[in-house]
């Protein structure tokens, strides 16, 4: 039973959402710790009317933990991971260390939660821009096995953590001043700018996003299916959005697929061209699942769905998706 629980990188965006979200959840838990880095040692925070201090992360630290939510960066997970294991802790880690070692599971409870029985002590949570978008195939590929996904991805600032977020006011402020722009998180000026680079790029000309979510997606959902995808930093602040095309063995009908949708965990329906209704991450912050609109026939495949979907990143793409792993466990 899980009653002793710690947030690895308790400081950060995500860090911050998960104890948010434990709370709102009423996760049940008897002891909760804060863990970072020694430069936040001694910061405070409110978790259920009390005030929590941020401790060390170290070996030590782990002693007595049942769970550990992780989201501090890979090279700390790869050091302390295994650490927490040792010392009796589940780790449901958010960063991208563990998510393709075959031994541990990769894990979105609406689409794999039986892959959960199958850890050893870790469990990964994947990329954001992934878990939205097997939330929403997961309910169409019950229907029709999908063969081929390609997504465009449009990601908000909050995806780089929030200095990220903070950079993006900061720019905002600084283009109104008439001062020089700062540019520091994200290879160029994102303030009223598109950025089709997310990560660093491979030897195919991919960045590791867009690997990400052609390896991910394979894992998670246990198929050969191929994804190519085209991740594309915006300037909005919060909420990542995706434009994708998929093909199916057999036919969906744009009727079917939106019943599948609207009855599939984790999902809103929010498809209404004629009054100009689909989901916007200006609607989104702070929501829980994953929305999706313009579901239509590709006119180019006949076997072929186009849709959009927004999530927000925090939430669904990161610390929700961490806790609802544990709510399972």
């Amino acid at each position: 039973m899980i009653r002793n629980v710690a947030i690895m990188g308790a400081t950060g965006a995500v860090g911050q959402e998960l104890l948010t979200i434990l709370e709102q959840r009423n996760f049940p838990l008897q002891n909760l710790k804060l863990l970072a880095s020694e430069r936040s040692v001694g910061r405070e925070y409110k978790f259920k009317g009390e005030t929590l201090k941020v401790e060390l992360t170290c070996p030590e630290a782990f002693k007595g933990v049942d769970l550990v939510l992780s989201s501090a960066g890979a090279s700390v997970s790869k050091e302390f991971a295994p650490i927490a294991v040792d010392a009796g802790a589940v780790v449901v880690d958010n960063t991208s260390f563990f998510r393709m070692d075959p031994n541990v599971p990769l894990v979105v409870p609406e689409v794999n939660p039986e892959d959960i029985k199958l850890h050893k002590g870790i469990i990964a949570n994947p990329n954001c821009t992934t878990i939205m978008m097997v939330v929403a195939l997961k309910p169409l590929n019950d229907i029709s096995k999908i063969k081929r996904i390609h997504v465009a991805t449009y990601q908000s600032a909050s995806g780089a953590g929030a200095t990220g977020m903070a950079e993006l006011k900061q720019q905002y402020q600084e283009i109104v001043e008439g001062k020089p722009v700062t540019v520091k998180k994200f290879a160029h000026q994102l303030a009223y700018n598109l950025i089709p680079h997310i990560d660093v790029f491979t030897d195919n000309d991919y960045t590791k996003e867009e690997m990400k979510m052609y390896n991910e997606t394979r894992k998670i959902m246990h198929s050969d299916v191929s994804c190519s995808a085209t991740c594309v930093r915006v300037s909005a602040l919060r909420c990542h959005s995706e434009a994708l095309w998929i093909e199916t063995e057999k036919p969906i009908s744009v009727e079917e697929a939106r019943a599948a949708i609207k009855a599939g965990e984790g999902l809103q329906l929010f498809d209404d061209p004629a009054n100009n209704g689909y989901p916007m991450p200006l609607d989104l912050m702070g929501k829980d699942d994953v929305y999706v609109g313009r579901i239509r026939k590709d006119l180019a495949n006949e076997n072929g769905l186009n849709f959009w979907l927004v999530g927000d990143q925090i939430r669904k793409g990161a610390a929700l998706n961490a806790v609802q792993i544990a709510e399972r466990l």
